[in-house]
């Protein structure tokens, strides 16, 4: 496990200043961008923004975020968690990110998802009934673009490209790039078919369910005769002094969000016994560092994985409460984590 990595994962929710009033999506902006600052400082190893068109959250463009990041730290990886691949042009993603990573010396990494939420889908005048021709053919012509060499491709969803060289290359020539995935076995084939990192986004129930998909990765990369790379995971949590604490801070800005959503997709309102469970059982790493700690090293343990990320927002909460949260997972939990772990 002396190679376990961690990282910390945003949407750029909208947080709220120290008298309860929201701030304005540019001033979200910025406060990310601080937080991230300060997790450089504290020796994170990553930060992951995610791509996401709504009123609650700033961030549409990770990559132009993370290329203002660049630009005031020195060692923490730039992410994306999760570019939504399928309502975007596979040559200007990479030509996006290349550019962070020449800004941040290869710092740059691309996440690429399908997408959880579906406003990109008609915003950027994509018709959901092509949700999987999309992913598929665009991560192809991804694929083939990570060579960095003349491309020649067709497909049905964009224009075909006949010998077309791609600018900027990167100084390695090599950009990192993982596959965002929530569960779908066809999916996970399908990042090992491409020989690419799997990032698994374990967001509910008990992590123990996701150690199959682990497995099909490894054996579909070896019969596919690509490399089985360590796995990722990502999962929601919240860290502040106390036990106590931590769930007071995360539970009613949580619940907000999420009856927001469940309430598009027919989930019923979510109750506080199902929130405890989930914190005791399942995917929620909330609590006092210790805590936190324990149950980040039973998870990596168990699934073998070989990053975790922690999704440090949901909802509007206090910026100094956030703040705090970042200060205590750099400071404490990670090496909380490696003295279990070694």
């Amino acid at each position: 496990m002396s190679d376990l990595q961690f990282g910390l994962d945003t949407f750029g929710d909208v947080p709220t200043d120290d008298a309860g009033r929201p701030v304005s999506h540019a001033a979200a902006i910025r406060q990310v961008v601080d937080e991230a600052v300060l997790a450089d400082q504290l020796g994170v190893d990553v930060i992951a923004l995610g791509e996401h068109h709504r009123p609650e959250y700033s961030v549409s463009t990770p990559e132009t975020v993370l290329a203002g990041i660049a630009t005031r730290t020195s060692r923490i990886r730039l992410a994306s968690g999760v570019t939504v691949l399928s309502s975007d042009d596979p040559v200007r993603v990479f030509q996006r990110f290349a550019t962070v990573d020449a800004l941040s010396h290869g710092r740059a990494e691309v996440i690429l998802g399908r997408g959880s939420f579906t406003e990109s889908f008609p915003l950027f005048g994509y018709d959901l009934a092509d949700y999987d021709v999309l992913f598929e053919e665009k991560i192809e012509l991804f694929a083939k673009l990570l060579d960095e060499t003349p491309v020649t491709w067709s497909g049905t969803v964009r224009a075909p490209l006949v010998d077309a060289d791609v600018f900027p290359k990167t100084e390695s020539g090599h950009l990192s790039t993982w596959v965002g995935v929530g569960g779908s076995p066809q999916s996970v084939v399908r990042t090992a078919r491409y020989g690419l990192p799997l990032m698994l986004a374990v967001i509910g129930g008990r992590p123990t369910r996701f150690g199959p998909y682990i497995d099909l990765y490894r054996r579909a990369a070896d019969q596919l005769g690509t490399t089985a790379h360590p796995v990722g995971m990502h999962s929601p949590g919240f860290v502040a002094d106390t036990d106590d604490e931590a769930k007071e801070i995360f539970w009613p800005h949580y619940r907000v969000i999420r009856d927001r959503i469940g309430a598009l997709r027919g989930w019923p309102p979510i109750r506080r016994d199902e929130f405890d469970f989930e914190v005791e059982h399942g995917s929620l790493y909330i609590g006092a560092p210790e805590t936190v700690a324990r149950k980040i090293a039973t998870t990596v343990g168990g699934l073998d994985v070989g990053r975790f990320d922690l999704i440090y927002t949901a909802g509007a909460q206090p910026i100094s409460a956030r703040l705090r949260a970042v200060e205590l997972y750099g400071s404490k939990v990670i090496p909380m984590v490696k003295d279990l772990l070694s």
